[in-house]
């Protein structure tokens, strides 16, 4: 038995007591009045209890929108690799058209560039980065 069912069966015994001191033409209003504290407690339990179910789907839902990759999909990189094959065309014939193999070679360091830079975003611990851990709980050492 925790500290508030003590404090609950205190209550009872005081509104016995107070019952047996007054009399019968006060029972409806001790009754009322006991009933409203058992209300009041089971009402701040529930909420106790909300509070800590949303906090832990606050929690999970931050956990999981701070995932690598969460919000990038295999469309959106398929996409990238699309659009820059796509792009490396004409970029290739201007920079070696006007500058020869210095454009070109600049024009693919460009390319190159981007590319790494997508990666790296979608893939934190690609280029020895922080990796992130295997573990299940955040709370582990």
């Amino acid at each position: 038995m925790d500290a508030r069912d003590t404090d609950l069966k205190k209550e009872l015994d005081a509104t016995l007591h107070a019952r047996r001191d007054l009399g019968e033409d006060y029972e409806s209003a001790l009754v009322d009045s006991f009933l409203e504290k058992v209300d009041q407690r089971i009402d701040g339990a529930v909420e106790r209890r909300v509070r800590r179910q949303l906090a832990e789907q606050q929690m999970q839902t931050t956990r999981d929108s701070r995932a690598p990759g969460a919000t990038d999909s295999w469309g959106e990189r398929f996409g990238f690799g699309i659009v820059s094959l796509v792009l490396a065309v004409p970029l290739s014939a201007i920079g070696g058209g006007l500058a020869h193999l210095p454009g070109l070679l600049a024009a693919w360091a460009g390319i190159v560039g981007v590319n790494v830079v997508q990666a790296a975003r979608t893939n934190p611990g690609l280029f020895g980065g922080r990796r992130q851990s295997s573990r299940n709980s955040d709370w582990e050492d």
